[in-house]
C-alpha cells in the first residue's frame, strides 16, 4: 500500500510502498478514505511522544480519519466489516498511522461511526479539533450570553468552536488576520471580530469591555501574549490554551480557571459532534483536499502554524 513514512525522527515524511496491515486480536483493518491533518502530526514526527509510548519505523504519521471496515479481529464488538468509522487512530506503537491506505486499529481507541449526512470525506476534518473544541468549551463553564474571546479562531478548533459556542447563545470575539477570516467566523457566529495584524487585542478589548471578559480560549498565543490576554479576562473567570503557554500560579493570582488543555478524546464527544453534523447545524471547515503525493509539503506548511480551516487528505 502507499504511505506517508519517516524513517527516524525529525526526517522529512515521503510517500513509500509498505505492507498493508494485518489484523490483530481486538483490532480492525479500515481502509482510509479520508485522513485529517493537525499540527499534532508535526509534532509526533519530531519525537513529542518518544520516551511515552512505543514507536515502530518506518513510522507512518497521522492520527485524524475516516475510513470503512474491511476486517475485524477475535474480540471486536463494537464495529463490524462495512462501518463507516471515524475518530482518532493513534494507538501503540506510534507509527501505525492513517496517511495511509489501510490502517490496523484496536476498537478501543477514540472512535464511532461517521456521520450520515455529510460527505464521507470531511467526517476525516472532525475529531482532534471537533473534540478539543467541544471538551474545552465543557471544560470552560461558559454560559449563554458570557462573553468569550477566541484567540487564533481561524484555525481548525477556532472554528469548530465558535459554531459549537454559538450553539449555546455564547457572545463571541473572534481575531483574524483578513477580511476573508473576519467573514468567515462571523458567518459561523462570531458576533465581533479584531484583526490582530492592524490593532492591539488588548487594547481593543480594554476599550470596549473595562470590566473584562467571561472566558478566553487561546490557540496561539506565546506564553508572554498569553499572559497579555489573562489580564483581559474578568475575576472568577476563564482561560484555556491548547499552546501549553499557561502559567498556573500567575493564572492563581488573577483568580481565574482553566491553564493548559490537553484533549481526552472518547467516542461521546464523537457522537455528540455526528449529531451536530448530521443535524445540518455544525459546518466541517475543510479548507483543502490534498493526495497522499502532496502530503509532505502540507506538513512543512502546517509546521509554520498559519493554517486556516482543515486540509484533508482523499485517498
Amino acid at each position: 500500500m502507499k504511505a506517508i513514512t519517516i524513517p527516524q525522527f525529525k526526517a522529512t515524511p515521503e510517500l513509500t510502498e509498505q505492507p498493508k496491515p494485518v489484523v490483530k486480536p481486538g483490532s480492525m483493518v479500515v481502509r482510509i478514505v479520508a485522513a485529517g491533518i493537525n499540527p499534532f502530526d508535526t509534532k509526533m514526527i519530531d519525537g513529542i511522544l518518544d520516551g511515552h509510548m512505543p514507536h515502530h519505523f518506518p513510522m507512518i504519521p497521522g492520527v485524524d480519519a475516516v475510513g470503512i471496515v474491511e476486517e475485524v479481529g477475535e474480540g471486536v464488538t463494537l464495529f463490524k466489516v462495512g462501518d463507516h468509522i471515524y475518530g482518532q487512530f493513534l494507538h501503540a506503537p506510534v507509527g501505525e498511522g492513517t496517511f495511509a491506505e489501510y490502517v490496523v486499529v484496536p476498537e478501543k481507541a477514540a472512535l464511532a461511526l461517521a456521520p450520515k449526512n455529510i460527505p464521507l470525506k470531511q467526517a476525516a476534518a472532525i475529531p482532534t479539533a471537533g473534540m478539543t473544541a467541544l471538551q474545552m468549551l465543557e471544560k470552560s463553564g461558559l454560559k449563554h450570553e458570557q462573553i468569550l474571546l477566541v484567540v487564533g479562531a481561524t484555525g481548525g478548533v477556532g472554528l469548530f468552536l465558535i459554531q459549537l459556542a454559538a450553539m449555546q447563545g455564547i457572545y463571541i470575539i473572534a481575531t483574524a488576520s483578513d477580511e476573508t477570516g473576519a467573514s468567515k467566523v462571523k458567518e459561523l457566529g462570531a458576533k465581533e471580530t479584531i484583526n490582530y495584524k492592524k490593532v492591539s487585542v488588548a487594547d481593543e478589548i480594554r476599550r470596549k469591555y473595562p470590566d473584562g471578559v467571561d472566558g478566553l480560549i487561546d490557540m496561539v498565543s506565546s506564553p508572554d501574549a498569553f499572559k497579555e490576554m489573562t489580564s483581559l479576562v474578568k475575576k472568577g473567570g476563564v482561560a484555556l490554551t491548547t499552546a501549553f503557554v499557561a502559567n498556573e500560579e500567575d493564572l492563581k493570582k488573577k483568580g481565574l480557571q482553566g491553564g493548559n488543555f490537553e484533549l481526552k478524546g472518547n467516542r461521546a464527544l464523537l457522537d455528540t459532534l455526528s449529531d451536530a453534523a448530521d443535524n445540518g447545524v455544525l459546518k466541517i471547515p475543510v479548507e483543502k483536499e490534498i493526495t497522499l503525493e502532496e502530503t509532505p509539503a502540507a506538513l512543512a506548511e502546517i509546521k509554520k502554524l498559519n493554517s486556516k480551516g482543515k486540509t484533508i487528505i482523499v485517498l
